[in-house]
């Protein structure tokens, strides 16, 4: 149905009862928290907005503001979509997204300590064997190897979803290379450019304190011996998809950004060569996949990597952020687990819910899944960006025919969720010149340090832009709003 807001920016909006809108009520009114927000918009019309969108379009193509998209034949470059109206989450509900969010990466820390040491909650069986020990992520190399500072998952990604209930819940923790942290920030910097005046009316958090936190956990978890650590960031180089989030991260800590022929290892400590000769380094975050980071412990035809990086890391010479191995706690099937990881290690109830998950390794529940496709989404258990995911309500007859086959030819491989219906949020839609409801989800942002954490007071709101879509992720044609969360 059609809202009638008096808004000339909002008078087409069609309200979708089957979901949960974040700005209108059942009954279709606004709600308080956004009424503030509608009425200022309500000064602009549909053109207006058209103006501003294409202001806040060239503030990102000129920050050089991009992400890679890669294709079967080609990878293309583009602006990161940006939407002009932003979420709002106030004080209440954010409490209780930042109390979750830090539980769970503080019991996946002690999980990673745990398979990686002792193995106790393997041995007692909470989470099975076989399902770490088939884990593509999981690195022997890691074995009874301590981390400077007793932590593997310095900065983690947790993605969340409001269901249709207005309940928030867990789609998947990402504790690998989780990204995205500096389009929270851009998004920020963009909107105060196009709409600065807004901000007047809201006492928001800021989101600019990132990467002053961010190095302190790097330095927190600085070798021992060490008095002022020299911290870098690593990347693969210009042709990788978060490119600019790597050199943005470097600039904003007033570090080196370093590619792996800057770096080489003499006596197991990491050297960085400069102009004035070799200085060691202590702490690397790593933009750099396992497999690629050492080509004398694993690929070793990978030149993004440092020979021996692994051999200092082991020594206790060099801290790397994320540690090497924390890939295997992201694995989507881990995630099944994670409401037991967390009383176990924590003796904490889960504050934040998780989606019921099928395990295809499992005979009974990948016969559900065969049976039920077209009432689920089909995932693979170690692939990010939203590759390889299948909606089944979205696949005709022949291509549920062909997710069947590929489960069946590895069904550790997958696993399938019921379809969660995303809340919806007003976007502005270029191609209509209108704004619309649209699905989105929530990336928050979390880091762990030797006895101190953060949780970054806002997070990515990513979009999906076409409709009906629910695939949120950049690389599948989603977009970004900018997130505020309320102050007291």
């Amino acid at each position: 149905m059609s809202l009638n807001t008096n808004q000339p920016s909002f008078s087409s909006y069609q309200k979708d009862n089957n979901f949960f809108d974040e700005i209108f009520t059942d009954d279709n009114k606004v709600k308080e928290v956004y009424k503030t927000l509608l009425d200022l918009y309500s000064g602009h019309s549909v053109q207006d907005f058209a103006k501003l969108n294409e202001k806040a379009k060239a503030s990102f193509f000129n920050q050089g503001i991009t992400f890679q998209v890669y294709g079967e034949h080609e990878t293309k470059e583009k602006v990161f979509p940006f939407d002009l109206f932003p979420r709002i989450i106030d004080h209440k509900e954010w409490e209780i997204i930042e109390k979750g969010v830090l539980q769970r990466s503080k019991a996946l820390n002690h999980f990673l300590w745990d398979i990686y040491h002792d193995k106790k909650i393997l041995k007692q069986g909470i989470v099975p064997l076989d399902l770490i020990n088939s884990s593509a992520n999981y690195l022997d190399q890691m074995q009874g190897i301590d981390p400077p500072g007793g932590i593997y998952n310095h900065i983690s990604g947790t993605d969340l979803i409001k269901h249709s209930d207005g309940k928030y819940y867990v789609l998947e923790d990402n504790i690998r290379c989780p990204s995205g942290v500096s389009y929270v920030i851009c998004n920020r910097t963009a909107l105060k450019r196009a709409l600065f005046g807004v901000f007047n009316h809201y006492q928001t958090h800021t989101v600019t304190d990132y990467a002053e936190n961010l190095l302190e956990i790097m330095e927190s978890v600085k070798p021992k011996g060490v008095d002022t650590p020299t911290c870098v960031v690593i990347t693969p180089g210009i042709y990788n998809s978060a490119y600019y989030e790597h050199s943005y991260l470097a600039k904003a800590m007033g570090v080196e950004l370093v590619e792996g022929r800057d770096l080489f290892v003499e006596n197991d400590f990491v050297y960085m060569r400069t102009i004035n000769g070799p200085k060691k380094v202590d702490v690397i975050y790593r933009r750099i996949d396992d497999i690629y980071m050492d080509p004398l412990e694993f690929r070793p035809d990978s030149t993004l990597g440092v020979p021996g990086l692994l051999s200092a890391y082991k020594l206790g010479n060099v801290c790397l952020v994320n540690a090497p191995g924390t890939g295997v706690a992201d694995d989507k099937a881990v995630y099944t687990y994670m409401p037991e990881i967390i009383r176990y290690y924590l003796n904490e109830e889960p504050i934040l819910n998780n989606v019921h998950t099928y395990h295809c390794s499992r005979p009974d529940e990948l016969k559900y899944v065969l049976e039920n496709i077209d009432k689920l989404v089909v995932k693979p258990v170690d692939e990010a960006g939203g590759y390889g995911i299948s909606i089944g309500n979205k696949l005709t007859k022949e291509e549920i025919e062909r997710v069947k086959t590929v489960i069946k030819e590895n069904p550790r491989k997958y696993i399938a969720q019921p379809i969660m219906s995303l809340s919806v949020h007003a976007t502005y839609i270029e191609d209509n010149q209108s704004f619309e409801p649209r699905h989105v989800d929530l990336r928050t942002f979390c880091l762990l340090g030797k006895d101190t954490s953060f949780v970054l007071k806002g997070g990515l709101t990513r979009v999906a832009l076409q409709k009906g879509n629910l695939i949120v992720n950049s690389s599948q044609g989603g977009g970004s709003k900018d997130t505020w969360v309320l102050k007291k």
